[in-house]
């Protein structure tokens, strides 16, 4: 690899580092160079200029798609953990479009939520579920339930291009003011991997939700969001102070 001089690191650490360096000069923008362009920019093996955008690609660097080449990814969502967010608000503050195709909404049972809801087993729910687009792009695989009672206030609303909470706010007077979330990584099957447009090596996160209302549980929700496209984020102070806010770089689950 030219201009490396006698560099003990491997070559594709080598080709790795100075992407990363072009990248934050602005010099790599847009559209991503083939691995044909790198080999022959580089020098180096087909193999080589792989494992290095394999690894760009695993830290949510580089997006590929299909029919279209590789992008770089300048809009990937952050979100602090700790805090209720909102995909709606989220894709809308990094000024992409926002959309949700709908899959289901449907009045529904189902025991075992019906008992996160602390609701008896035969409880009839609104059943919603939810193909979430940041611009083009599908991001998210949401499913939300909710008690029966709330839930048809939503039955005749297009879900297509609003925030689920503003709905439950607006038509049922309804606000989440709080929250219990548990967040891990998942292997996606292949129904979630075809609808999501995933890459062969992409993962997802599963973050179930239980929202509550004064006290209230109102909503049970499972989202799978691309792992590629969302960052949680912590932070801690001795002092007890929070720390600076992070905000959102892509789209909510909501």
């Amino acid at each position: 690899m030219a201009g490396t001089g006698a560099s003990t690191r491997p070559l594709w650490q080598q080709v790795l580092d100075d992407l990363e360096r072009r990248i934050e000069d602005g010099d790599i923008s847009g559209r991503f160079p083939t691995d044909k362009e790198l080999t022959e920019q580089y020098g180096v093996s087909r193999h080589t200029v792989r494992e290095a955008v394999r690894r760009l690609r695993a830290r949510g660097l580089v997006d590929r798609h299909r029919g279209r080449g590789s992008f770089l990814n300048e809009a990937r969502l952050t979100q602090p953990l700790g805090g209720l967010y909102s995909l709606f608000r989220a894709v809308e503050d990094r000024g992409l479009e926002q959309r949700s195709e709908v899959l289901a909404l449907e009045v529904a049972r189902d025991p075992a939520v019906a008992a996160r809801l602390d609701l008896p087993p035969r409880s009839e729910m609104v059943r919603l579920e939810r193909l979430r687009y940041a611009g083009e792009e599908p991001l998210a695989l949401d499913s939300v339930w909710l008690p029966r009672d709330i839930g048809r206030h939503i039955l005749d609303v297009d879900l297509t291009r609003t925030a689920l909470y503003d709905e439950l706010l607006s038509r049922a007077g309804v606000r989440i003011t709080a929250v219990d979330e548990t967040l891990e990584p998942m292997i996606p099957d292949a129904d979630a991997r075809d609808l999501l447009q995933l890459d062969d090596d992409e993962a997802l996160l599963r973050v179930r939700r239980l929202g509550s209302s004064d006290g209230r549980l109102v909503e049970c929700r499972v989202t799978l969001i691309r792992g590629q496209r969302f960052l949680y984020t912590s932070s801690w102070r001795a002092d007890g102070d929070p720390g600076p806010t992070t905000t959102f770089s892509d789209p909510d689950p909501e």
